[in-house]
């Protein structure tokens, strides 16, 4: 594991993506960056910050009733719904305002939504947002696990994207592959890292990263 790098927004020098080097593996993939995200999520300046941007790259005649948040991405959720609100972006909720709903999570990975959470999913326009879109599989079990629960996906935002779009659906993102030149993830099974010989340095998901000692 290499020292951390620092890269700053083109958008907003305040809202910075931390990318450490390394041989890190994901529950989907092998990739050779870990993407810090933690203070963008937890700290309020650059929470408050990263949903502003995030909120300019929303059309206007977007509909958006629920936010779901991924990978931990409750507060930007919740500013993003101000900034939405804002903005005049349209809710069809009886009350003019969004709900702001996390997933649970089944021992297969897939997602799962309560009983009591339902009301705000079924027939509601529903803006997915992630820490991260790399391989697609997270962003794939979710419209899945939506689609099924009813729910319309009206758009998908992320703070890092490797992929344009997926699904025929834009992803809005603050960072993309071009802002990491070097960025590569791997199937686990072909991963060019392994082949080199290079230890494993941590495993990692949207919440972190555990060193291996």
């Amino acid at each position: 594991m290499q020292e951390m790098v620092k890269i700053k927004s083109k958008s907003n020098p305040n809202v910075v993506l931390k990318a450490i080097p390394g041989h890190f593996v994901t529950p989907n993939s092998h990739v050779n960056y870990f993407l810090d995200m933690t203070t963008l999520k937890s700290r309020l300046s650059e929470a408050s910050a990263a949903a502003r941007e995030l909120s300019k790259q929303i059309a206007l005649d977007t509909i958006v009733d629920t936010i779901v948040c991924i990978d931990g991405c409750e507060i930007i959720g919740a500013f993003l719904a101000e900034e939405l609100t804002r903005a005049g972006i349209y809710s069809m909720n009886a009350h003019n305002t969004i709900y702001i709903i996390t997933p649970e999570y089944i021992n297969s990975g897939q997602l799962l939504f309560r009983e009591n959470l339902l009301p705000m999913i079924k027939g509601k326009n529903v803006l997915l947002l992630l820490a991260s879109a790399t391989t697609g599989q997270t962003i794939s079990k979710a419209t899945q696990a939506l689609t099924y629960y009813g729910a319309k996906i009206s758009g998908i935002s992320s703070v890092f994207s490797a992929a344009n779009s997926l699904m025929g659906v834009p992803i809005k993102s603050l960072f993309y592959i071009s802002d990491i030149p070097d960025y590569h993830a791997y199937n686990p099974e072909g991963c060019t890292l392994c082949k080199e010989g290079k230890c494993i340095d941590a495993f990692a998901n949207g919440y972190g990263y555990s060193r291996i000692r």
